[in-house]
């Protein structure tokens, strides 16, 4: 799994992340695209990030934070997503010896990427204060959205213990909970479907402050999850947006 930010302020987001996370910040040169940042914690990568292109910008993508699921073969994955109604937005391609990737919107609206692992395998760091721990799927039609993620890459959906199917479906990879989805009706209208990273951290309230404080916004004001886990949404100074969560002692 990858974690990349796509920003209009490359030296601004090493700035603000690095505060609110104590993220370290590595560039590498692309030629004339710029440079590619790679964010670290304790010396393992928690994700990256690049400056928009003027031809991105000029129709309209905003700055936001695109996961990455990994693939065996990104190729075989592209022609499965379409068949299963999802619109290919990069065909995969070679990021010189690191991978081969592509990006997609699925059957209901949302974008996300896959990853083929050569010499880059992702994320070296999962579930640590600083690092990503969770990523929901933000949708209006869960019930495609489970059709189609299941029959791509075999994730398999729960509920709680009351086994009601409206509430919140767990999504499951290989036994392991890797995200969910929310009930339909807890997203605003104007909001199109989109997955959404959430980074642990020890205390929601003053990350969530801190990042207020460094010129971000707070778009959900930290809250309780039944009493116990903590979490909110905030957005970075340039608006791509990133949930922050406290697990239970």
């Amino acid at each position: 799994m990858w974690l990349e930010l796509a920003t209009t302020d490359q030296e601004a987001a090493k700035r603000f992340y690095g505060s609110v996370f104590g993220w370290t910040a590595q560039d590498f040169p692309m030629g004339a695209s710029g440079a590619y940042t790679m964010f670290s914690l304790h010396a393992d990568l928690t994700g990256a990030a690049f400056t928009l292109s003027e031809p991105e910008t000029a129709v309209g993508v905003r700055p936001h934070w695109q996961l990455y699921v990994s693939v065996d073969n990104a190729d075989a994955t592209a022609q499965r997503a379409t068949e299963l109604g999802a619109s290919v937005v990069h065909a995969p391609f070679d990021v010189m010896t690191f991978g081969r990737m592509a990006v997609f919107q699925d059957p209901t609206g949302a974008f996300f990427s896959v990853w083929q692992a050569r010499d880059h395998k992702g994320i070296g760091v999962y579930g640590e204060n600083g690092a990503l721990c969770w990523a929901d799927l933000m949708t209006r039609d869960r019930a495609r959205a489970m059709d189609f993620y299941g029959r791509l890459f075999g994730w398999e959906f729960t509920v709680g213990k009351d086994k009601d199917p409206a509430a919140y479906q767990h999504i499951m990879n290989g036994g392991h909970g890797v995200g969910g989805m929310p009930p339909s009706g807890t997203m605003p209208a104007e909001v199109p479907a989109h997955w959404l990273a959430y980074i642990q951290c020890a205390d929601c309230d003053a990350t969530a402050t801190k990042a207020k404080e460094l010129g971000g916004r707070v778009l959900m004001p930290p809250t309780s999850i039944e009493g116990q886990p903590r979490y909110a949404v905030i957005s970075d100074p340039q608006g791509a947006a990133i949930a922050l969560f406290t697990p239970a002692h």
